[in-house]
């Protein structure tokens, strides 16, 4: 899954993108609020992290209006030092879907996070499934008919994408808008290698095959379930 951060404390975005890339999410990072404004409002991210004050033409109280304005509806986490209740209050009214006051504890970001991409979800728990195949979004862990199945970091990321989209047609350049960063070298082949990768080790060892070639579209995970 793709996550925007927008954060003006250098070493607060460097710590949110390490430890955000190590739970298999593609991350891309802002300084500031123009930049900020701009990839929150033209690229496609599964959630927002952003800080309220910002320097630039936007604060993160802006960036939201503005992209709810143009019906863009990332779940957004908030980041500030404003702890009063009339601050958060004003975050969440303005379209804001959670509120984390800093100091905060990594583990709880990523929880939250974690919660965000549910809630929009057909899948209300940390197990995604089709058919026999289960991806656990907290463990990491991928298991087909009960098999325990090793990915990579990107081929986890991937998966994960395509479970969360069953049964819908994925294009190649929907797929790496959202698992490849905005500033990831990705050459035209990339999403075929992956997909391939992912086939080898989630379809070919079993009798049903799970990932479809849709011709001149894209691909698609097909589950009954």
């Amino acid at each position: 899954m793709r996550i925007l951060v927008i954060e003006d404390e250098h070493k607060i975005a460097r710590a949110l993108k390490r430890a955000l890339e190590q739970e298999s999410y593609a991350v891309d990072v802002c300084y500031d609020g123009t930049e900020g404004n701009a990839m929150a409002t033209t690229e496609p991210y599964d959630v927002a992290i952003v800080d309220r004050m910002l320097p630039g033409d936007h604060d993160g109280i802006g960036i939201v209006k503005n992209m709810r304005a143009e019906s863009i509806h990332t779940p957004v986490l908030f980041l500030t030092a404003l702890g009063r209740t009339s601050d958060k209050t004003m975050g969440l009214d303005t379209g804001a879907d959670d509120y984390l006051v800093k100091p905060f504890a990594i583990e709880e970001l990523l929880a939250r996070v974690r919660a965000l991409l549910r809630r929009p979800s057909e899948q209300q728990s940390a197990i995604l499934s089709a058919d026999d195949l289960t991806l656990d979004t907290v463990t990491f862990s991928v298991k087909r008919a009960g098999k325990d199945i090793s990915l990579t970091a990107k081929e986890f990321g991937l998966l994960e994408y395509m479970i969360r989209n069953k049964n819908r047609t994925l294009t190649k350049d929907t797929i790496i808008a959202h698992v490849w960063n905005y500033d990831a070298d990705i050459l035209p082949n990339t999403v075929e290698v992956y997909v391939k990768y992912l086939r080898n080790k989630i379809d070919a060892p079993f009798k049903t095959h799970l990932i479809q070639t849709v011709r001149g579209f894209g691909y698609k995970l097909v589950s009954e379930s």
